[in-house]
């Protein structure tokens, strides 16, 4: 059955377009406590259930976020409210909490125009996709308010922030600190601002803290992980040993060595699992990747002795990897990373707490630890579509591929995709030289534009 509305990381649009308005996000929470309700009678002993709410820093959370709650209590379900939370911090307080699910407002690493709403189970993942299509369906059910006396209430957790810090500094070895180190940490303006330069702060690190003075319009502005040269000159300017930086809702990471080189999740990722393997903690198992993550990278970890395979884009799916082959490590070249032994979800922070503790362990620096890591010309084209536009069924765009990767033969490769939250379609090509990769895949992205008509 296809979604409506769900994509592969919630409902996100633009805020006053549909689905995102304050009567959809209404019928949204009013859906999915309708839902809940359903879920957890038998196991509730008559209490509501309850539900935690967190959002990022844009100006639009607070419409959304009042909207949310008044579907919710009309259906009976107890909100707990956490204010700006990056969205690892909601999965893991709604795990901690014991709370039925968690709700992040956020669009993540999309201007602030833009918004979304997605869930996270009792367990601190993300909804399986029977609990998605059936809050879809209950959508096209009229509101019925509960009795006065069976509404929610709503409460605020105020010390939602310090216990995530808490919980960030735990995933880091207990005999290591990082005393001597400065670093340089980005904030995007998002909901991490009051957070991440605390856990490193109460590390040890001299930290310098930038984008961290949210106006409810300036999250992912020329900062943050999809905008890394403010976080290259601000390591160069302060001198620092590392940078990191973090996207607007604090699950992707980026960061950068002491000469303002950026290291994408590839190579963030393989520092990790070069220290896990070196110190005898990967325990046999390997590294799940997507269908983006560098040919070079798949390679530097082979050659550790590092199994890997291929998902789909999308942080689920590398989930579903890594839970079907029993490994405990996976990310995307796009900075979500995760360690499935710190936390049930993709973090920003704790991930770069595990490529500092690697460099610690390893007493090397990040230039360093990843020069083994190579990367080849990647060039990733994203092509505007019409909502709902595929390319499936278009002989010029077969042809335009089959074409390329003819010519690239075993050297390269080809990925054509559907973003899963923007009407996109993403041409990438790889391979090992960089003027045959931007050649070609101009070519691939000419042929989608005359399919698509745009």
């Amino acid at each position: 059955m296809s979604r409506k509305y769900f994509g592969t990381d919630g409902v996100r649009g633009k805020v006053g377009e549909e689905p995102i308005t304050p009567d959809f996000a209404m019928r949204l929470g009013y859906a999915a406590g309708k839902v809940l309700v359903a879920a957890e009678h038998a196991t509730l002993h008559g209490e509501h259930p309850a539900v935690l709410i967190g959002k990022d820093t844009r100006i639009s959370g607070y419409m959304l976020e009042s909207a949310l709650q008044a579907g919710l209590t009309a259906a009976g379900v107890d909100v707990r409210l956490t204010g700006p939370m990056p969205t690892p911090g909601i999965a893991y307080l709604t795990r901690a909490l014991r709370l039925q699910a968690g709700v992040v407002i956020s669009a993540s690493h999309n201007p602030y125009e833009d918004n979304g709403i997605k869930f996270f189970s009792a367990r601190g993942t993300k909804l399986p996709d029977d609990v998605e299509l059936a809050i879809e369906a209950a959508l096209d059910q009229p509101m019925k308010t509960a009795s006065s006396k069976q509404l929610g209430r709503v409460k605020r957790v105020d010390d939602a922030a310090g216990r995530y810090i808490e919980f960030c500094k735990s995933t880091f070895p207990t005999d290591m600190d990082l005393r001597g180190m400065r670093i340089v940490v980005d904030c995007a303006n998002g909901a991490g601002y009051h957070i991440a330069p605390h856990v490193f702060h109460e590390l040890g690190a001299d930290v310098i803290a930038i984008a961290n003075e949210p106006n409810g319009m300036n999250i992912n502005q020329e900062c943050g992980a999809t905008h890394t040269d403010c976080l290259a000159r601000a390591v160069r300017q302060h001198r620092a040993d590392v940078g990191v930086a973090l996207d607007g809702d604090g699950d992707r990471l980026m960061m950068s060595d002491a000469a303002g080189q950026i290291m994408d999740g590839d190579k963030l990722l393989y520092a990790i699992a070069r220290y896990r393997k070196e110190s005898g903690h990967l325990n046999g198992g390997g590294v799940v990747g997507t269908l983006m993550t560098n040919l070079g990278t798949e390679l530097a970890l082979k050659t550790l002795g590092c199994g890997f395979v291929r998902a789909k884009v999308g942080d689920r799916y590398v989930l579903e990897q890594m839970q079907q082959h029993g490994w405990l490590l996976g990310g995307e070249s796009s900075g979500h990373i995760l360690c499935l032994d710190k936390h049930t979800t993709g973090d920003g922070i704790i991930s770069a707490l595990q490529v500092l503790a690697a460099l610690r362990g390893a007493e090397r620096s990040l230039s360093d630890y990843t020069r083994d890591c190579p990367t080849y010309p990647q060039l990733l084209l994203n092509v505007r579509v019409a909502r709902g536009f595929t390319t499936d069924g278009h002989a010029g765009v077969a042809q335009a591929v089959a074409e390329v990767e003819a010519e690239l033969g075993e050297s390269g490769r080809v990925v054509l995709r559907a973003s899963g939250t923007e009407p996109l379609i993403r041409v990438m090509v790889e391979g090992r030289d960089e003027a045959q990769v931007k050649r070609t895949a101009h070519h691939i992205a000419d042929a989608v534009r005359t399919a698509a008509g745009v």
